[in-house]
């Protein structure tokens, strides 16, 4: 097949053999390198920043000590998810991701459904997790507000505003801006890694805590049986620092040499971000002072209490901050290009309503300008909620977490499947070899508890608005999919194994 760009977009030799077996037109450019992917990588999961922004929700339930032992414990599970995902991207590098290898991967009866709910969940994931990211930056703007204006009240709409504007400004770095994304996020990927000095004062200035307490108590303030189960409630904000980096994956159609640059990029990635992420908790447990202080802080936000407290300075504080609400924005960026190629490549298989609009054959300027555009329209739609009610949009969040978990599930128990009943995968650049069933089974081990417990509350006994109502907009995106699929959606989607060619499939026993 012919591809819709200049020879010069289309990668390398490799590269179009793939796309040739995928029975894929290459219609976007090919313009992202290792350095680029890496820092586009790195920069959407935020992992250090991450940590910060979700004192508020993992101190109460686990302390310092819960802290500690659930980002080791998630260290460990993703490390095990992400090298099964590496190695299927590596296998097969689409746009596509999980529904595509869902497909590819699950038995013929039931690769169609199974396949067709992944992308939506996936879509679901993406979409709500622009908001997510948006929401973090604006929300610790808020609370600088709140801490250098006397007398500023923290309004819902304020919040909504400014993720409204973040959102605005992560769609001119993915259009107007696009051609430089890839150099923009080389050069961001700097500021996430060398941004981790921020904490170095708190070294310097804060008195530090005994490494026993520490390490060894534990803080059960929702009431919860066992500190065990109060942990496990408070390991959700760490799971979501270290999540998301199938991003990767959803770029896979404009990078160079794909099937060797996505695994080795995600892979650095998630180790660079987990030893980052590692170096400022240590440094936040041993120096954060009193827990109950810091929780009540009026800013909203405990790290900010914790940087003020330590520095004794405004100027201090916001320079501190603000080197966390850019990475932030950063990360906005990166998610809406993820959403946008998934939700692309989901049309392109015509399995959402309005396929044919969402995925053009050949896309203006070599973008999915509509599939852009729309992301963008779903983020303003989900940041309005916040207006009416805090709970639904943390309920939206809870929910971006619970699909994406759900789609690694369903791709890494297909590949699990497959490796049981003795089939190898096909001939890749990276590969999991002998170690790829233990592998499996491990993250399949993780992926579980994490999943059931993403849709906990925070307390025992929750109000409706301390309620986690993300299970019940989870079940409904399930049912609305099926029923979609069902009375419209079978009719329409084309599944990817149907389009594979087929000697790719027999060599790898997938048939």
């Amino acid at each position: 097949m012919k591809a819709a760009v200049a020879e010069k977009w289309t990668g390398t030799q490799e590269d179009k053999q793939d796309m040739e077996k995928l029975q894929l037109t290459q219609v976007v450019r090919r313009n992202f390198g290792r350095i680029a992917m890496f820092g586009f990588a790195s920069t959407l999961i935020c992992t250090w920043e991450f940590v910060l922004g979700g004192l508020s929700l993992s101190l109460p339930n686990g302390g310092t000590a819960g802290l500690f032992w659930s980002y080791i414990i998630v260290v460990v599970g993703f490390g095990l998810v992400y090298a099964s995902i590496a190695e299927l991207g590596s296998v097969i590098p689409t746009s596509g991701g999980q529904y595509y290898w869902v497909s590819v991967l699950a038995p013929r009866r039931y690769h169609k459904y199974l396949s067709y709910v992944t992308a939506w969940l996936c879509a679901t994931a993406w979409q709500t997790g622009i908001s997510s990211s948006a929401f973090l930056a604006g929300t610790i703007i808020q609370g600088l507000f709140v801490l250098n204006i006397p007398g500023y009240q923290f309004k819902a709409y304020h919040g909504t505003l400014l993720v409204i504007g973040i959102a605005f400004f992560a769609i001119i770095f993915n259009t107007i801006l696009a051609k430089k994304l890839p150099l923009i996020e080389g050069l961001l990927v700097f500021l996430h890694i060398l941004g981790v000095v921020i904490v170095i004062p708190l070294w310097v200035l804060a008195p530090l805590k005994d490494a026993h307490s520490v390490f060894l108590d534990f803080t059960n303030n929702g009431g919860w049986s066992t500190d065990g189960l109060s942990m496990m409630i408070g390991m959700l904000p760490i799971a979501l620092s270290l999540l998301g980096l199938d991003c990767s994956v959803h770029m896979a159609e404009e990078t160079k040499d794909s099937s060797r640059t996505l695994p080795v990029s995600l892979m650095l990635g998630f180790v660079v971000n987990a030893l980052l992420g590692f170096f400022v908790l240590i440094t936040v447990i041993f120096t954060l002072g009193d827990i109950e202080t810091i929780l009540e802080t009026p800013t909203g936000y405990p790290f900010l209490q914790i940087f003020y407290n330590t520095t004794k300075s405004l100027t201090g504080t916001n320079i501190m901050a603000a080197i966390i609400i850019i990475n932030l924005t950063a990360s906005s960026i990166a998610v809406l290009a993820t959403a946008s190629r998934q939700l692309w490549a989901f049309a392109r298989n015509k399995g959402l309503p309005f396929s044919s609009l969402l995925a053009p054959a050949i896309l203006p300027h070599q973008l999915p300008l509509n599939a852009l555009f729309v992301s963008l329209v779903i983020t303003i739609l989900l940041s309005l909620i916040n207006i009416g009610s805090s709970a639904a949009l943390n309920a939206i969040f809870s929910l971006s977490a619970g699909s994406l978990l759900t789609s690694y599930m369903i791709t890494i128990g297909c590949m699990l499947f497959r490796r049981l009943q003795g089939h190898k995968l096909p001939p890749s650049r990276w590969s999991l070899g002998r170690w790829g069933l233990p592998i499996n089974i491990g993250a399949m081990c993780y992926l579980l508890p994490v999943y059931i417990f993403s849709f906990f509350p925070g307390v025992v006994n929750p109000t409706p608005v301390t309620m986690n109502w993300g299970v019940v907009m989870y079940g409904g995106v399930i049912i609305l999919s099926t029923l979609y699929y069902i009375f419209r959606g079978r009719f329409y989607y084309q599944p990817p194994k149907e389009q594979v060619r087929g000697e790719f499939l027999k060599e790898a026993e997938l048939e």
